[in-house]
């Protein structure tokens, strides 16, 4: 019983390491950016050794990486949260978009995902993380909306692609100062178009 609580508490304290490097690389490269940030800094303001990081990661871009995840993680959450299922489908894709929109007006975290992301990890490596989160709860969209019958049958991995991409150009409009507004309106006019009138015509 002993050694099961010793265990339970190392894993515990090896969890809490890694979150504690996570959330100040987090910190660190949203306000300076991943190639203003070196370890030094990061091992400091997480309060633990040089060793400790290199035991969780590998290198600064795997500490990145896990940043990278959990930013993509938190802002689909949030995407989830705003448009339940109980929402009709056209009207949950229009809500989902203000709520990413939203969610990546958190501070330095368009440069984290949308710059530092493509150009740390290679634009497959930045993907592969939006497929896991972002992409996944706008690709799960669209299929529920085309299977209600509300939207055009269209290729939903090219579309989702597509559509993702106008999303992450309105989100860095936004954090460059354009009208929330403005691309709302825009986006959500795009969506429209994609959908089908009740009479069944586009």
């Amino acid at each position: 019983m002993q050694v099961k609580s010793e265990r339970r508490s190392n894993r515990d304290r090896t969890e809490a390491t890694r979150g504690d490097l996570i959330a100040a690389a987090r910190k660190l490269f949203t306000e300076k950016s991943y190639a203003e940030t070196g370890t030094p800094e990061i091992v400091a303001a997480a309060g633990v050794t040089r060793g400790a990081l290199y035991h969780h990661f590998t290198d600064k871009q795997a500490l990145f990486e896990a940043v990278a995840e959990q930013e993509a993680n938190a802002v689909a959450e949030e995407v989830e949260r705003a448009a339940p299922t109980a929402l009709g489908a056209r009207e949950a894709l229009l809500v989902g978009t203000e709520a990413y929109l939203r969610a990546m007006q958190a501070p330095g975290r368009t440069r984290l995902l949308l710059l530092d992301g493509p150009a740390v990890l290679g634009r497959p490596g930045m993907d592969a993380i939006d497929d896991r989160h972002g992409n996944r709860t706008l690709r799960e969209g669209l299929a529920a909306t085309m299977r209600a019958g509300a939207m055009r049958k269209l290729p939903l991995a090219a579309l989702t692609s597509l559509l993702a991409a106008t999303f992450d150009r309105a989100a860095l409009a936004i954090d460059a100062g354009a009208p929330f507004a403005d691309q709302v309106a825009v986006i959500s006019a795009l969506i429209d178009g994609l959908m089908v009138e009740p009479n069944g015509n586009a």
